[in-house]
């Protein structure tokens, strides 16, 4: 019987065949597909695609899997402010990828690694997940988008949320790929305990993962909110232009809510950019705000912007606000964006961004960030309920949501301005990321947003109402307030920690192990992650 094809190398041409199927087979796991398996598909595709033993080509594959996904699975931008700002983005992102791979194929070197399948599938989860940190945490600021942990949201995985955040469903997820690529490796070879092992594993963890208890008790009474959609006339950069159209959305949405519900409802909430005429200081916008909180007899929680001035009278910078309006008082609290968009709320580098495209200086006052933790308090029943705010694609970083809930937030609002994206999956993603916050934080979930969408979510993580994209709508919900933290909540940054270091000790072992014990160990044959027998070694 002749040896088995599967030992031979694969062609260079076949790996970067397999690192575009396996990017966009990735990005069906996500909004509007969510078919969560996908996800697992698409890295055990990445996995068989860098079976080369050569760091500088693993990099070229693995950025060709992250083009392939990230193009796709940002396209959004592209829709918002133009081709080079979506590609230049998914370039970046993409070479995050590509330096997992180099990491991963360092690390792999290792005899212990290479011998053993579990040890290799836990090098591979960590890796990925050392870099999804690294990329949501610079430059600029970093960007969450894409992570695995938030394709799991339909499925079982979704559960573990509350023991271990997007770090531990992240892992998860890349093992998962590892052992699927380990099950279709092992089925090849003719072994079948180890394909029956690995198919087992597949099935046991999104099992065990549906026996995590998910407490959706109210424990501090509930609160009675508003949801209002106000809707723009067009999509697009332009959808704001008319700001006053817009507050008047919001005021005439709230009216209408007030037929039926007024003085039913503790607050109303509006998004982002609901009044871009800062009622604080416009007696127009004011006026309208006023008189919604008073038809509806209860405070508003809207989005707004405010600014400093320099001593030339300019505006000097500009903040992203979210206040509670009371009727008859006006504005009694504030919450200012923590962490602005770069290129979008405040150019970086402008000098250099503007040869690139002119459309940077549509920012003409940059943004600051906020200083204080995301929390609003709320009248209601005779106290002040904290309600922990992300404003709009804060919802994608851990610590921001993190630090509001364990500072005593008992729900959670994400008011969005999703006007920009057009028809495209970015409004459903970032409710995806508020429907995984709903659960890694044991809170019920409020997405709020000027155009859609905008969805109520339980502490279990179930959308129990949403609307449509570019439509009036206004909803009514009682949510559970909750003062118990999840595992997830209590850990904060050290799952991260753990990663980030275990990754960086197998790869300083992995760099200082000689060559030629690496040649001793006989690695490759014990799965898709090993180097092929007879590949050289190089970097």
């Amino acid at each position: 019987m002749p040896p088995p094809d599967e030992l031979r190398v694969p062609s260079r041409a076949t790996t970067l065949l397999l690192a575009v199927l396996g990017g966009l087979v990735t990005d069906a796991a996500f909004p509007q597909r969510g078919w969560w398996p996908a996800a697992m598909v698409g890295l055990a595709l990445l996995v068989l695609a860098l079976r080369r033993d050569s760091a500088r080509w693993g990099f070229l594959v693995a950025l060709t899997w992250g083009l392939s996904f990230f193009l796709v699975h940002i396209w959004w931008a592209n829709e918002a402010v133009g081709v080079v700002p979506w590609a230049a983005l998914s370039v970046a992102q993409s070479i995050a990828v590509g330096l997992f791979a180099v990491t991963w194929i360092w690390i792999r070197r290792l005899a212990p690694v290479a011998r053993r399948p579990w040890l290799s599938g836990l090098a591979f989860g960590l890796a990925w997940t050392t870099w999804e940190i690294l990329r949501s945490a610079g430059p600029f600021g970093g960007f969450p988008w894409g992570k695995l942990a938030f394709s799991q949201t339909d499925g079982p995985l979704l559960r573990l949320a509350a023991v271990g955040g997007t770090t531990l469903v992240s892992t998860l997820v890349a093992v998962l790929g590892f052992v699927l690529a380990s099950a279709w490796w092992s089925a090849r070879r003719r072994h079948p305990a180890r394909t029956t092992a690995a198919v087992l594993a597949l099935v046991a963890v999104p099992v065990v993962s549906l026996a995590v208890p998910l407490d959706v008790r109210a424990e501090a009474g509930t609160a009675r909110v508003g949801i209002v959609q106000g809707n723009v006339s067009e999509p697009g950069l332009g959808a704001f232009d008319n700001a006053r159209e817009v507050i008047g959305n919001h005021a005439d949405g709230t009216i209408g809510l007030a037929a039926d519900h007024a003085g039913e409802l503790d607050v109303v909430l509006w998004p982002e950019n609901a009044a871009d005429y800062d009622p604080r200081t416009d007696a127009e916008a004011r006026e309208a705000i006023d008189g919604a909180a008073t038809a509806i007899g209860a405070p508003i929680m809207l989005g707004t912007q405010s600014y400093t001035f320099g001593d030339d009278g300019r505006a000097d910078a500009r903040y992203n606000d979210v206040v509670l309006w009371q009727p008859g008082i006006g504005a009694t609290e504030v919450y200012a964006k923590q962490h602005p968009a770069p290129f979008a709320e405040y150019i970086p580098l402008r000098d250099i961004a503007r040869r690139f495209s002119a459309a940077v200086d549509l920012v003409s006052v940059d943004m600051a960030p906020g200083t204080e933790v995301g929390i609003v308090p709320v009248p209601i029943d005779g106290r002040d309920v904290p309600f922990g705010v992300a404003i709009c694609f804060e919802v994608a970083y851990d610590a921001i949501v993190r630090e509001s809930v364990a500072q005593g937030a008992e729900v959670i609002v994400v008011p969005t301005n999703n006007a920009s994206f057009g028809e495209t999956a970015e409004s459903e993603q970032q409710l995806a990321m508020t429907v995984f916050r709903a659960v890694e934080h044991g809170r019920a979930a409020v997405q709020v947003s000027t155009v859609g969408v905008s969805g109520v979510v339980t502490p279990n993580g179930v959308v129990t109402q949403r609307t449509g994209l570019f439509t009036a709508d206004a909803l009514t919900a009682t949510l559970g307030l909750r003062t118990s933290l999840t595992l997830a909540t209590r850990m904060g940054t050290t799952p991260d920690v753990v990663v980030v270091a275990a990754t960086g000790l197998l790869l300083l072992a992995g760099l200082v192990v000689p060559a030629r014990r690496r040649r001793r160990s006989g690695s490759g044959s014990s799965g898709p992650g090993s180097t092929p027998r007879k590949a050289k070694v190089r970097a």
